[in-house]
């Protein structure tokens, strides 16, 4: 959700800015736009749409810059229109902005603002900062101006700053949004709302800290907190450890497509090391020096938004049924608003992929107050719920490109899945049982290949069922949640309607949409409570419903009662939806790209959600 990139340096800022911003596409935005320190003052250039309407309008009347900063924006506050559009400027011009967030009192300061004359060019909360830092800025540096500013400032933001009476010089700043400096090499520095933006030319990054602001020159960096007198701080240098072509297509039509054949390899990437074949045990870095405060829990509350919720009902399932320990899974963005009894023993466990959903964190934030311990399951190594949370488990499934999260679910179900796995042997899970968990999370990557050779059998289904106008997803157990996800993946991809049910609830109320037309995808693996799903196929089957159906071996008792079925290899039950899963990734792509939609960058979706 939105991106920021800057660069000050020996080299001209336009093209890094501009590859910068490309790089952060992934994240949703609907206009961009770069403002440069020329050495007559600051020249803003900013257009709605794609980065390619900048270009053409950078290219019209193309200038020589070494300091810049650029931005692209997902609209909050106002429409995707040029006035609306980033950088911001103070009413001279020579001083321009760039923010990621929502300032919770922009109105109270823009009124404050008005009455002292400032006039507003845009619909925007982030206008009212640039203004303010004018108003607060009589003499001094431009940081002690913008750290003035900031301390008026509520909400959540990450910005950058530049201006041409404090030329050669760019202010960052954040709280509650992500922002890292980039350590460049002979006389340059750069920032990013993401390290995708700074990756082609350095893997030196600092992680900034809410209530953090730095000063980036071509001479080297400051940090500083607001707290206080705003106290120089050290904050160490971080290595970014994936490549730059984890980011790039590698051949492959679109990122969601490449990531979906990641998965044999982002599922081996997360049980690299972590699996003891002899002790039927996981072993887990990143939590295993806290095993005194997990032997003290008593109950589990995941948090998480979207996909990763889908994770945690997953992984409620896990949790309970082999390490008997009581789960609840919540909405992050209803979970602080509700008072949730959080009694002594009680862990919060928060899933992101990011590692900065601003739900995610508040929830988060409301555990930590109530001290209680908290732990995160993330992708992203640095991100503030990785920095935030007491112990947790990273994913190391490399960059996730695309808006619709494929990989980094099926990683997070195998988190979880090893994360009860280390729980349960703690608790009353024998080393026999344990050996046999591990034996079937040693083949699944094998299993995930097997499972993606049915993608020309699927794209063929897809041509098929592009033009339904509504899907049904149904299934039982540990299905149910893998519906949900299915049902999420064809929505924000293909734009069709589609909703994820408990099979056994379709028959009070669903039911009442099946006719010829609907297509309805039964999860209906061989499991426990394979016998009830086939049930509920006879009654789909009886209102001349279209059935899909996802299997986990020949089915004989499906014959005859469905029209398509896909198969994916035999697991454990709580292992299933890993594989389960995919074909349904599959089809979302498919049927999306045949009704050409943006399968990498959906409308009105950010792959960083940073609002509330």
């Amino acid at each position: 959700m939105c991106g920021i990139v800057a660069y000050v340096g020996s080299k001209q800022a336009t093209p890094i800015l501009l590859a910068g911003l490309k790089r952060l596409e992934y994240r949703g935005y609907d206009s961009a736009g770069v403002a440069l320190l020329n050495g007559d003052g600051v020249r803003v250039v900013k257009q709605p749409g794609k980065i390619r309407m900048l270009e053409r309008a950078i290219d019209a009347a193309p200038q020589r810059a070494t300091c810049g900063i650029a931005h692209t924006r997902w609209a909050t506050h106002g429409a995707p229109t040029e006035p609306n559009a980033h950088p911001h400027t103070s009413p001279t011009g020579d001083i321009a902005l760039v923010h990621n967030g929502i300032i919770e009192n922009a109105d109270l300061l823009r009124t404050m603002l008005q009455a002292e004359g400032y006039a507003f060019a845009s619909e925007t909360d982030t206008e009212a900062v640039v203004h303010l830092i004018d108003f607060l800025w009589k003499e001094g540096p431009l940081e002690d101006a913008v750290a003035a500013a900031l301390r008026e400032v509520e909400g959540a933001y990450g910005i950058a700053v530049i201006s041409s009476r404090d030329p050669g010089k760019i202010v960052v700043a954040r709280h509650g949004s992500p922002l890292l400096i980039g350590v460049g090499h002979d006389g340059e520095m750069l920032a990013g709302s993401d390290a995708a933006a700074v990756i082609e030319l350095t893997r030196d990054v600092v992680y900034l800290d809410d209530g953090d602001y730095a000063v980036l020159t071509a001479d080297g960096y400051r940090t500083f907190h607001l707290e206080g007198d705003g106290e120089e701080v050290e904050r160490g240098v971080h290595a970014i450890t994936w490549d730059l072509d984890a980011i790039e297509k590698g051949g492959y039509e679109h990122f969601m497509l490449k990531e979906i054949f990641e998965q044999p390899s982002s599922v081996a990437d997360v049980l690299r090391g972590r699996l003891l074949p002899d002790n039927g045990d996981a072993r887990l870095g990143g939590i295993m020096n806290h095993e005194f405060d997990l032997g003290r829990v008593r109950r589990i509350v995941i948090t998480a938004c979207g996909t990763s919720w889908h994770a945690g009902l997953v992984g409620e399932y896990m949790i309970e049924e082999l390490a008997g320990i009581p789960v609840s899974v919540e909405y992050a963005s209803e979970f602080r608003y509700r008072n949730p009894v959080l009694e002594e023993g009680t862990l919060t466990l928060a899933i992101s992929q990011s590692g900065e959903t601003a739900d995610t964190l508040a929830a988060l934030r409301e555990a930590e107050q109530r001290g209680l311990k908290t732990m995160g399951i993330v992708n992203a190594v640095g991100s503030t719920i990785a920095r935030q949370t007491d112990f947790g488990i990273y994913l190391h499934a490399g960059p996730e490109i695309g808006v619709a999260s494929t990989k980094a679910f099926t990683s997070q179900l195998v988190a979880l899945s090893l994360f009860t796995l280390f729980m349960a042997r703690r608790r009353d899970m024998s080393a026999a049982r344990g050996a046999e968990i591990v034996q079937h999370l040693q083949v699944l990557p094998s299993q995930i290949e097997e499972v993606l050779r049915l993608n020309d059998e699927i794209r063929d289904l897809a041509a098929k069922l592009k033009d339904a106008s509504n899907f049904l997803y149904l299934g039982r157990g540990y299905q149910f949640p893998v519906a949900l996800e299915g049902a999420l993946k064809l929505k924000e991809v293909s734009y069709i309607h589609a909703e994820g049910y408990p099979a056994a609830e379709m028959k009070h109320g669903p039911i009442a949409l099946i006719d010829e037309e609907m297509p309805v995808v039964f999860l209906a693996p061989r499991d426990p409570i394979f016998s009830k799903v086939v049930s509920n196929i006879e009654e789909v089957k009886a209102r001349r419903g279209r059935i899909i159906a996802v299997v986990s071996d020949d089915a004989p008792e499906l014959q005859g009662k469905v029209d398509y079925m896909l198969k994916v290899p035999q697991t454990l039950p709580h292992l299933l939806p890993v594989l389960t899963t995919i074909p349904l990734q599959l089809l979302a792509y498919h049927i999306a790209t045949m009704r050409g939609c943006d399968v990498d960058q959906p409308r009105n979706l950010a792959k960083s959600v940073t609002v509330e």
